[in-house]
């Protein structure tokens, strides 16, 4: 029995794996998020996503919920422990991992972990919680800019180690253990953002990759691509092992394929090569900084020929996100097709079968455009998708890229595209005079291809229908005490913060020289007054990256009060001036 979250129709669906066809559809009363299972199988744990999030306890067979646990902001990856007695549920949004006592059903604690956890797995032996973070934290002009894996000590409580995981890494979707309990695996991109965006051709611009952890060392053995040498497996998504942990299946949702990979062949190549010396990753002019010693495995497009299998899916099945395995049959789900494809393992290519999960209904403009956004399909070989820069629904990956519309040698941090249509002109510096402007040349600069006008009609209706996700600093849907007082700061004649950042989208749509410019800008930029709108989710700031947080913009990136007055504001000020602003 297969059990599929509807992300989009509050429903879990409950499909039986032999006959191959949806048995019955259970309602939920949020947008399912993650599952799990109990090892009785009696009892499905089902995260429902909001500001607010539950946890459902799904009685099985039955399918009543008998049971409802409260949750942070967007809950995710629910994880029992082996003894079933604790339920770990990351909560994205809140940048922490609750822990439920599932005896008592009550939260029992909050672990803070580094930023945006979107996927766990524990040890066998439930020592070890280890949790994915998607993407980077701190700034983005640093030598080293990458995503981490924390590792919670169940016992203790907190985060007892965190792994960097090569320089570039973000856009993590998914972890988990080998059957042997011996490592662990994690599925990222690789971003060569120290280059210029000159071409993607070998990886150039993006590379997509699976690290594989050491439990127990608790380190990173190495990071291998996913790619080939002539040909992106862009977006790696879903993970999973058979039961022999012999293959590892990995689904592609650019490219809307899985690799199986012969995962014991992997691990013998890497124990042949010189092992990661302990300390921190050196930096690296081609921006995939390993761990010292490390065997330079991370930017081998060629390492997985002979060792893996890329069987694409059916036509018309797009968008393969969550995958399992069971008995010798790879079973993975199609987000954007609304179905299951069945992939027998050696069995030949074409014996891949699929099963609609519901009416197939004709995709709005708006859909379309969604579509196209994370299809590597309108990419030159596939390296990379729209929203391989702008993942999380076209947001941001937390990294500056060297773009050529305005030069080479000045990178910029990449900027959510909320709103992008709404506060033209686009860019850091402006130097696209629309959205819809920056649309065609992306298609062409930076994924390298013509497409046919439709295409970029539809990512333009996209772009348009994003909606703002509310802010995890509100108290129930409303400013905290402190935010109200941080709004009188910024609406004040004394910051002048509100004499830019004015109107519902806090933008006055113009450019200025704020004094924040540095050694890679000409003395004649001016930067655009960004929407301060889903702010608490843009981090790093400024544009280029150097603020880690809006206090930094506030304090250290702020001298001159050339942004607003705020050198003369007391602490207690500037601390509810950033409790207002993160909370828009």
């Amino acid at each position: 029995m297969l059990y599929v979250a509807g992300a989009t129709g509050a429903t879990v669906l409950e499909v039986d794996g032999v006959a191959r066809r949806v048995q019955r559809s259970i309602a939920v009363p949020g947008a399912p998020s993650g599952l799990a299972i109990s090892a009785d199988a009696k009892e499905l744990f089902v995260t429902c996503a909001a500001p607010q999030s539950e946890v459902c306890r799904v009685e099985l067979p039955s399918g009543r919920i008998r049971g409802r646990l409260v949750a942070g902001h967007t809950a995710t990856a629910p994880v029992l422990a082996p003894d079933g007695r604790t339920l770990f549920v990351c909560n994205r949004f809140n940048d922490d991992v609750s822990v439920f006592d599932l005896r008592t059903q009550k939260e029992i604690r909050r672990i803070p972990v580094r930023r945006e956890p979107v996927a766990a797995a524990i040890t066998l032996d439930g020592r070890h919680l280890l949790v994915a973070n998607h993407l980077p934290a701190g700034r983005a002009d640093a030598e080293h800019v990458g995503a981490v894996i924390s590792v919670i000590g169940v016992a203790q409580g907190k985060v007892v180690d965190d792994l960097p995981l090569p320089n570039g890494s973000g856009s993590l979707n998914d972890l988990r253990v080998a059957p042997d309990g011996r490592t662990a695996v994690v599925t990222h991109l690789l971003a060569r953002f120290q280059l210029p965006t000159t071409q993607v051709e070998r990886g150039w611009m993006t590379t997509n990759a699976l690290t594989v952890l050491d439990l127990g060392t608790r380190r990173v053995l190495n990071t291998v691509l996913l790619d080939s040498i002539d040909r992106g497996a862009a977006n790696p998504w879903g993970a999973a092992w058979s039961a022999d942990g012999r293959t590892l299946a990995v689904a592609h949702a650019g490219t809307h394929e899985v690799s199986l990979i012969d995962y014991p062949s992997v691990l013998e190549k890497l124990a042949k090569m010189a092992a990661p010396a302990p300390g921190p990753p050196e930096p690296s002019a081609y921006a995939a900084a390993g761990p010292r010693g490390a065997v330079d495995v991370k930017n081998d497009l060629s390492f997985l020929v002979g060792r893996r299998e890329r069987r694409p899916l059916p036509p018309g099945e797009l968008g393969p996100r969550a995958v399992v395995v069971t008995g010798r049959t790879v079973v993975v789900a199609n987000y954007y097709s609304d179905s299951l494809s069945f992939l027998p393992l050696g069995g030949p290519p074409a014996s891949v079968s699929s099963l609609p999960l519901g009416p197939r209904v004709p995709a709005s403009a708006a859909r379309l455009g969604e579509i196209y956004f994370h299809d590597a399909r309108i990419c030159f070989q596939g390296w990379q998708s729209c929203a391989s820069c702008h993942p999380g629904d076209a947001r941001v990956d937390a990294l500056n890229w060297d773009l050529l519309n305005d030069g080479i040698g000045n990178p910029k941090n990449n900027k959510s595209l909320l709103y992008v249509f709404q506060t033209p002109p686009a860019m850091s510096i402006g130097v696209r005079e629309s959205a819809a402007a920056a649309v065609r040349a992306g298609i062409r600069h930076i994924l390298f291809t013509v497409q046919p006008p439709e295409v970029a009609e539809a990512l333009d209706a996209y772009l348009h229908a994003l909606r703002p996700v509310p802010s995890p600093h509100l108290v129930a849907g409303r400013l905290s005490p402190a935010a109200q007082r941080g709004e009188q700061v910024f609406r004040s004649q004394a910051t002048g913060c509100a004499d830019c950042h004015t109107g519902p989208l806090f933008t006055d749509l113009k450019s200025y020289d704020v004094g924040t410019a540095g050694r890679l800008d000409k003395p004649s930029d001016r930067f655009d007054t960004p929407t301060l709108i889903e702010l608490w989710r843009t981090a790093p700031y400024l544009h280029d990256g150097s603020a880690a947080t809006v206090r930094d913009v506030l304090t250290t990136a702020n001298r001159e009060d050339r942004h607003g007055a705020t050198t003369k504001l007391t602490p207690a000020q500037i601390d509810d001036l950033c409790a207002f602003l993160l909370s828009l």
